[in-house]
Order: C-alpha cells, then structure tokens, then sequence
C-alpha cells in the first residue's frame, strides 16, 4: 500500500508538471510552423507543438478511454472526421476565429475527465463533435491560403487520430484504481490549465 501511495505521487507530480510546462504563456504564431517537408507535414508538426489544441485532444481521449471500448472508439472516429469539417469552414472564414473559449474548452474537458463523468455514448459523440467543430475552426481561420492550409488540415487531422487512438487504448486497457486515479490527476490539471489561461488572458486586457 505504502509503495502503491509513493507511486501515484511521484505520477502526480510528473503529471502536473508537464501540463504546466505545456501552458507556459509563450510567444505563438497564427500561421503554421514550416518543416520544410510540406504542409502535411507542418500541419501534423502545428498539433504536437500547440497545447490549445494538443491538451483538450488528450483529455477527450482519456475521457473516452476511462468510459470503454466502444466510446474510444465513437471518438476516434467522430473528433477527427468534425475537425476537418470545421477546419474547411474556418478556411474560408474571412477573419480568425477568437481562441478566448479555448479555457472553457479546458475547463471543461479537465473538468469532466477529474470528475470521472458517467457520460453516455451520446453525450461523448455530441463532446466530440463540439470540440472538433471549434478547434478545427480555429485551426483552419489561421491557416492561411486554402490550398495550403487543406493539406495542413489532413496533416493535422492525422495527428488528431493517431493520438486519440493511442491514448484512448491506453486508457481501456487500465485496471488498477490507482491507475484510474493517475488519470484523472491530469484531468484536473488540464482544468487548472485553463483556469490559468484564462487568468492570463484576463491580465492581458487589463
């Protein structure tokens, strides 16, 4: 019990540290980070490097993942496929879309995973579709010239289903309570993340 004890709180700590790192106020771009490989490239490169949109993409995996098979499934599928929508629409869109909601998309998510929400497979496909329909509107309203930005957006999309996949599995695979426990630590941080975006971003206006 006493090693079980130490264990998720040295994972606790792991946890949280690297959600703070990954919300640390930096300088950030509203075009794509250049590879040099192409733009499918730089679009897969723009969600592994931007934790607005990274972070809420792990917290709806883990979410589905501590929920079972079939809702990390329902979200494999469903995020991706409402991201790439919303991502056609924003490319088209005349100005970028406000990224203020991002906190509560935080918040949210965080939020939900923390509590261990009893979601139902409808509830987590209406989520799944709420976040990819926003974030793939952001994403796509910063892109730039659409032809470019298209291939970014599958470049993205990709990433988006691959790290759903894996995460998602992960998750459902897990058996201990403390394991359980462990997760929804970085739910609860990934909320504390947003709270701290929004006080940022609060700051920023004052």
């Amino acid at each position: 019990m006493r090693n079980q004890s130490s264990i998720r709180s040295r994972l606790s700590m792991v946890l949280g540290a690297l959600a703070l790192l990954m919300v640390l106020p930096a300088h950030t771009e509203a075009h794509l980070n250049s590879t040099g490989l192409g733009p499918v490239y730089d679009g897969l490169l723009h969600f592994v490097l931007s934790p607005e949109d990274f972070l809420p993409v792990l917290a709806l995996a883990l979410l589905a993942g501590l929920r079972g098979a079939d809702h990390g499934r329902r979200a494999l599928f469903v995020l991706p496929t409402s991201w790439l929508i919303g991502g056609l629409v924003g490319l088209s869109a005349t100005s970028p879309g406000s990224t203020a909601l991002t906190c509560v998309s935080f918040l949210l998510l965080g939020g939900l995973l923390a509590a261990d929400a009893k979601l139902s497979l409808r509830a987590t496909t209406i989520l799944a579709v709420i976040v990819g329909l926003f974030h793939g509107y952001l994403n796509g309203s910063g892109m730039g010239r659409p032809e470019n930005g298209g291939l970014a957006l599958l470049g993205l999309i990709f990433g988006v289903f691959v790290f759903v996949a894996v995460a998602a599995a992960f998750v459902v695979r897990l058996r201990r309570q403390w394991e359980h426990i462990a997760v929804r630590v970085m739910g609860s941080w990934i909320a504390a993340s947003g709270l701290l975006m929004l006080g940022w971003a609060a700051r920023g206006r004052w």
